[in-house]
């Protein structure tokens, strides 16, 4: 079985590391630069930076915080927020990015994700995915809507038909975002989770809700993720890399360990 992963997200708006309460409210939490680096300190297994209003502001991502960032870290480092061609990515992988992540530019033009894995491959094409309950419907049978820009543009997409689409173009992972339970810091939407796990053959990075260790646990188990990305509960300083993996490790849950 390989090692489930654990991955911070850094939010990041005008130049500062941000966090919010289901995409609203969000507050200065530092500097991305010197928190990237102390997180790959402490060991965590990867970086996630996504500039978190480039999209809804029509404009270009933070390329020079993005490269600052990459000389701090020298582990995996995944990047998104207004890519919306396979220049932008080129130009992320080229300021030391190893994945770009895209979302509301793959659903205005899917064919970006296509597009990507032809030119550098599946591994570094990371399809984001901001999922928010619905009633379900003929048109939402899963009752997970998929929003854009930022949570402020409903798509009016199936989540589970937008994962599927999204592996058959060739996205090599999945991050998946709930909408209801980010920054909430109780807990993982594990339905979501299983669900979109249980439908691709590609990894599911589970995001949003996580507030103690043992939220990780439960969605790399239960909801069968692959990866957990976690935010509040290490900028806010309550729990360290180490002190969550060792929680887990001792769980019996297989982590990659920095003694």
């Amino acid at each position: 079985m390989l090692s489930k992963r654990i991955i911070v997200c850094l939010d990041v708006r005008n130049g500062r590391t941000t966090k919010g309460i289901k995409f609203r409210n969000n507050v200065d939490v530092g500097d991305p630069v010197e928190m990237a680096k102390i997180y790959y300190e402490e060991g965590v297994d990867e970086i996630v930076f996504y500039d978190i209003t480039a999209s809804s502001e029509y404009r270009e991502i933070m390329i020079d915080v993005v490269d600052k960032v990459a000389q701090q870290i020298f582990i995996p480092f995944s990047v998104g927020g207004g890519i919306r061609s396979v220049e932008d990515m080129r130009r992320v992988l080229l300021a030391g990015a190893e994945k770009v992540s895209v979302n509301t530019a793959a659903v205005l033009n899917p064919k970006i994700i296509e597009e990507g894995a032809k030119a550098f491959g599946s591994q570094c094409i990371v399809l984001g995915m901001d999922a928010k309950a619905v009633t379900p419907s003929s048109k939402i049978p899963s009752g997970y809507e998929i929003q854009i820009h930022g949570g402020r543009t409903y798509t009016g997409i199936d989540a589970l038909w937008w994962a599927k689409k999204a592996e058959s173009l060739g996205a090599g992972e999945i991050c998946l975002n709930s909408i209801d339970a980010d920054g909430t810091q109780a807990g993982y939407e594990l339905n979501l989770t299983k669900l979109i796990s249980e439908n691709v053959s590609i990894p599911v990075i589970a995001s949003g809700g996580a507030g103690v260790p043992e939220h990780l646990y439960e969605v790399c188990t239960k909801a069968k993720a692959d990866a957990a990305l976690i935010a509040s509960m290490v900028h806010y300083g309550t729990y360290t890399i180490r002190e969550i993996k060792e929680y887990l490790y001792n769980k019996g849950l297989r982590v990659r360990m920095v003694w």
